[in-house]
């Protein structure tokens, strides 16, 4: 994937904050240029863009769209290869995350977790998808261990996610050979900063988790940098990175 032109040119959606920021700094450290993606965190974007361009000149650019909004995606896209002149990947990592009681769930809730898990990741792979393929470049795709364990309270999530991680096999093979397609299924990495997870619950699901403790934001960012900068001969998969919690009901 590595250019002997420039370095390679990564668009990651939800780069300002929590697991997407460290999956841009790993990026970075690994030699890539950024597209760092925001939507309303623009302030932390450019904080994120000026450390990486502090340590590498005009290295990272930040772009703001609304990936609900279907006209700008192909715009995303068109931005992120205007910034650099080329892409070589794409991590779809931005994510809604909210619960969606059974008998109160509308279509506002519906569009935003299909619409940012699901819909976005496959309308920026097909616009991205000539580019890659010219690049022989890769997708990252940020499942979820409740893709195939659901968690209760939170439905249209878990279909959401499930979705994603069909996609992600059916895009590995819609894009090959020139493109890999693969995904990360992050267990208990970083809580969500509204609460949605009490201490009971939260102590429930680290004894679930075989090695016994919750997983840092690294631990995800390394497995996007080996997924798409250092293994070439994969696709189709989806790795999960959960500490053990998936390998037994």
């Amino acid at each position: 994937m590595k250019s002997e032109a420039s370095a390679p040119v990564v668009l990651v959606t939800g780069a300002a904050r929590r697991v997407g920021a460290e999956i841009a700094r790993h990026l970075h450290a690994a030699g890539a240029s950024l597209v760092l993606h925001c939507r309303r965190s623009g302030a932390e974007a450019e904080a994120l863009a000026a450390e990486f361009n502090a340590r590498r000149p005009d290295s990272a650019r930040v772009l703001q769209a609304d990936l609900l909004d279907s006209v700008a995606l192909a715009g995303l896209v068109e931005r992120a290869v205007a910034a650099f002149g080329r892409l070589d990947g794409l991590v779809n990592n931005a994510s809604s995350f909210f619960p969606t009681a059974l008998g109160e769930i509308d279509e506002a809730a519906w569009f935003d977790l299909m619409g940012s898990n699901l819909k976005a990741p496959l309308f920026l792979a097909q616009a991205a998808a000539p580019h890659l393929r010219a690049s022989r470049g890769g997708i990252v795709n940020i499942v979820d261990i409740h893709a195939e364990r659901p968690l209760k309270g939170y439905p249209v999530y878990c279909a959401a996610k499930a979705g994603l991680l069909g996609l992600t096999r059916a895009l590995a093979l819609e894009m090959a050979p020139e493109v890999r397609v693969n995904g990360v299924s992050p267990g208990a990495i970083e809580w969500p900063d509204d609460g949605q997870f009490p201490p009971e619950e939260r102590d429930a699901i680290v004894r679930h988790t075989l090695l016994g403790r919750v997983g840092a934001p690294s631990d995800i960012a390394r497995s996007v940098v080996f997924l798409l900068l250092e293994a070439p001969y994969i696709t189709g998969q989806i790795l999960a990175v959960d500490g053990g919690r998936s390998a037994h009901l």
